[in-house]
């Protein structure tokens, strides 16, 4: 099975509410006055991280990327469970996860450790499970977009790619934004009392679109040239790329952001495509970002 086959599998499995049928990217979780958020992401040697690449940037990326989730729905975090596996970078890695906990201001509260393959052959693999209490109920979700509202993104698109291929080739070039992504919490903060959907772009601008679209019934019309990009001769790779973590979200129309964001289209009633993309209608997801087979 690919990702959504797998996905679609585990739909008739018993899920709780808070599950939010597994169309969204954490649990909501309410308990008594409070709303937690539940998330958890993994990171696989060779697919989220180049083999050799520095530990300490890994355990940063693997914080950050389960921060921002949380970041996507307004949440404050509370702490985070580890997963790992033991390695020849462990100080490393150590060390990274105490500057990246330390940044944010988040404790750990404890996980598992495993030993990797006895004949030391095969990947290296992490994941981290990040709670969080919401800031604002209801907590924003994937769907909820209306017809006539405003979509904005925030930051720079392509940072990450540009990022990538800088440590991939030893250009010497600028590669935090892919190594050591930020979470956009304070952000998120602010515009969870505000938007109608909202959600982090992890695959990319224009799949997570359609996955808000479909999510929220409707259909999102992007403006390729209004998005902020890093290569404007590469537009339509730093829209499809992913891993920039910014935060893609919808505002009734009128409604001015509190936080730094560009507008880059409007949503539409339902047609029969879920994205437009400059006017032209892409009906399926196939290579809109990155997505696992």
């Amino acid at each position: 099975m690919n990702e959504t086959e797998f996905i679609a599998a585990l739909r008739h499995l018993p899920l709780h509410e808070g599950a939010r049928g597994l169309a969204d990217d954490v649990a909501v979780l309410s308990l008594g006055d409070h709303t937690l958020v539940i998330t958890h992401d993994m990171l696989v040697e060779g697919r989220h991280f180049l083999k050799g690449q520095d530990m300490a940037d890994v355990a940063w990326k693997l914080v950050a990327t389960n921060l921002s989730d949380l970041a996507a729905k307004g949440a404050e975090p509370l702490g985070v469970v580890l997963g790992y596996m033991l390695s020849a970078g462990d100080d490393a890695f150590v060390e990274g996860l105490d500057d990246v906990l330390s940044h944010y201001g988040v404790p750990l509260l404890g996980g598992d450790t495993v030993a990797g393959a006895p004949d030391g052959k095969g990947g290296q693999a992490m994941g981290l499970t990040a709670i969080g209490k919401a800031a604002h109920t209801p907590v924003p979700a994937r769907a909820g977009a209306r017809i006539g509202d405003a979509i904005f993104v925030t930051g720079v698109l392509g940072k990450a790619m540009l990022g990538f291929e800088a440590l991939r080739d030893g250009t010497g070039a600028d590669a935090t934004a892919y190594s050591r992504p930020m979470a956009r919490l304070a952000e998120g903060f602010d515009l969870a009392p505000l938007a109608t959907a909202m959600m982090d772009i992890s695959d990319g601008l224009l799949l997570d679109a359609f996955r808000m679209a479909e999510a929220s019934e409707a259909s999102f019309a992007i403006q390729g040239a209004d998005v902020p990009v890093a290569d404007e001769a590469r537009r339509d790779d730093c829209l499809r790329w992913g891993d920039d973590y910014e935060l893609l979200f919808t505002l009734p129309e009128g409604t001015f952001p509190p936080v730094q964001a560009t507008r880059i289209g409007a949503v539409e009633a339902r047609g029969f495509a879920p994205l437009f993309l400059d006017g032209e209608p892409i009906i399926n997801s196939d290579g809109l970002g990155y997505m696992h087979k």
